[in-house]
């Protein structure tokens, strides 16, 4: 097997996954990241939240058009939603190019 079949299939790899991404997240019910401890450094350390504190809850409710739940996790997950949407888009089409 050489480097450039090997990278091709990296490459392919990376792909699928980013394919069946999305619809992982699709098919996962609402509440599935809800529960569980914070991993969030500030809150561990500082017993602060961030920015970012329960942006990933708000953007999988926000996934399954729940709008309301999205905007009590983290009222910005309604600006980064969209952005995700489009950098997954052109990293998709980009990788898409390299196959």
């Amino acid at each position: 097997m050489t480097i450039k079949m090997i990278k091709k299939y990296i490459i392919r790899t990376y792909f699928g996954i980013l394919l069946i991404s999305p619809i992982v997240l699709i098919l996962l019910p609402p509440t599935f990241f809800d529960s569980g401890n914070t991993i969030c450094l500030s809150v561990l350390l500082l017993n602060l939240e961030c920015y970012a504190c329960g942006l990933t809850k708000a953007i999988q409710h926000l996934i399954h058009l729940e709008f309301n739940e999205a905007i009590k996790f983290n009222k910005l997950s309604i600006i980064v939603f969209p952005i995700l949407i489009i950098s997954y888009l052109k990293e998709l089409f980009r990788v898409y190019k390299l196959i």
